[in-house]
């Protein structure tokens, strides 16, 4: 069994601006925890500080960030005084509005403040895909239902997806859980096991991860491509 590293990479991706279609790989750059989260009318707004130790973290409104694997789009930068500041300040917190539809979609209406989020940038036409192709539109959920310790510091963890995504888990297929690239182990029903080796618990939201959690989940972007064609031609 395996699970793709969740790591860092070089400059950011997409600059601010660009019109650039967004598209991650699932290794996680940083995980911080949530600023604040308020509702405002039927969607919410989401605060979440710069990650620490990542100099090169300059980002500008409009830019796409995979939070928790959902793609948002950065709304403002704010100050240690909460207000609005320039693209590209270092060390400025990301704003994000989120929809009616990205509430209904994931798992973020139960976010509270401290909840560690996993975040990636977009990347850029020429990167490296260290993961696979992830479009950061979250499918549906699923929950942790087991976490087995291995010897070399690792974990098992299975997950159980919510109805019709178990169509998507093909053994040592892809998948994306929180925005992590992982490839399926043993698919049975809803029900899927990944292997997490200690970096990516170090490096994610894994690492405290506990049983029950609800968890966003986007199935391999090939696949859903292979059904719709195939659905197409057979109609």
């Amino acid at each position: 069994m395996e699970g793709l590293q969740a790591g860092s990479r070089g400059p950011p991706r997409t600059p601010p601006g660009s019109e650039t279609r967004s598209v991650f790989t699932g290794i996680i750059e940083a995980c911080v925890p949530v600023r604040s989260f308020v509702g405002a009318g039927s969607g919410a707004r989401l605060v979440v500080p710069a990650p620490e130790g990542l100099a090169e973290w300059r980002v500008g409104r409009g830019q796409s960030i995979a939070v928790a694997g959902c793609c948002l789009t950065v709304a403002e930068l704010l100050g240690s005084d909460g207000g609005a500041v320039p693209d590209g300040t270092e060390g400025a917190d990301m704003a994000f509005d989120l929809s009616e539809e990205t509430l209904a979609r994931t798992w973020f209406g139960a976010l509270a403040v401290g909840r560690r989020l996993n975040l990636e940038r977009a990347m850029r036409l020429g990167d490296r895909i260290d993961g696979h192709l992830v479009a950061g539109h979250v499918d549906g959920g699923g929950r942790l239902v087991e976490a087995l310790d291995v010897g070399d510091g690792g974990r098992v963890f299975t997950f159980e997806v919510d109805g019709g995504l178990d169509r998507y888990l093909v053994e040592k297929g892809s998948v994306t859980i929180d925005g992590i690239s992982l490839t399926v182990v043993e698919p049975e029903g809803a029900r899927f096991r990944v292997a997490v080796i200690p970096v990516t618990l170090a490096l994610t939201n894994f690492g405290t991860a506990e049983i029950g959690q609800r968890v966003n989940v986007e199935a391999d972007m090939i696949g859903k491509w292979i059904e719709r064609l195939v659905l197409q031609r057979e109609g």
